[in-house]
């Protein structure tokens, strides 16, 4: 996600404290709030899918492989 965008939810919840938002200001926050946390999961899915676990036996298992969904990044 970009920057400007994160700086953009910080003025909007600074201001949401100090003296509330439009109507049109709930809606731009709410649709940068889900863009984010959609960014952060993907981001989390993605580190996740490049865990190699090495086995007792020796063999490496890749989470990613094993349990992921590699085809929805």
């Amino acid at each position: 996600m970009e920057v400007s965008k994160i700086d953009r939810i910080n003025v909007l919840a600074r201001k949401a404290k100090s003296e509330g938002l439009t109507e049109a200001e709930k809606k731009e926050q709410a649709a940068l709030r889900k863009e984010y946390i959609a960014s952060v999961r993907m981001n989390l899915r993605t580190q996740l899918d490049n865990i190699n676990i090495q086995e007792e036996d020796g063999s490496i298992t890749n989470l990613g492989e094993k349990y992921g969904n590699k085809t929805s990044h």
